[in-house]
């Protein structure tokens, strides 16, 4: 079987802000960095599996128009599961810190854009999903 590549892409502002209220909290800011931002998120996802929790999907209606997998999470599905699902398909874990703590262990590549926002949230990124990523538990492996 071949193997799903697992994949992250994210903004998160100067000081790790990733949300607000459920949503960016930069959302509606038209300022070129952060249309910028938006659309790259849709070209590189473009052609590949986006998994995300069901309040994620919704909040973007061209998710449903773009060429993309969507694939919706539910609370009681085993990430391992999932994932088994898309065979040799690049597969984007979309969402936030409870589907990101998840999923950082399968997580081979994280796409990170540091954005210049420095305002309130109540979301954070949280550097410890890195270190839990497949990436580096595979660099951390003896070898033989």
């Amino acid at each position: 079987m071949q193997k799903t590549i697992v994949k992250v892409i994210c903004a998160i502002g100067r000081s790790g802000q990733l949300g607000l209220h459920g949503r960016l909290p930069w959302e509606g800011d038209k300022g070129p960095a952060y249309l910028a931002d938006v659309a790259r998120f849709f070209e590189i996802t473009r052609g590949h599996v986006l998994v995300a929790g069901p309040r994620t999907i919704a909040s973007v209606p061209q998710f449903a128009s773009a060429d993309r997998e969507l694939f919706v999470l539910r609370s009681n599905m085993d990430p391992q599961e999932t994932l088994r699902r898309f065979p040799g398909r690049v597969v984007f874990i979309g969402g936030g810190p409870p589907i990101w703590s998840a999923y950082a262990r399968f997580v081979s590549h994280w796409d990170i854009t540091r954005l210049d926002y420095d305002g309130p949230a109540d979301r954070w990124f949280d550097p410890n999903w890195l270190l839990g990523s497949a990436s580096r538990n595979e660099e951390s492996r003896p070898s033989r």
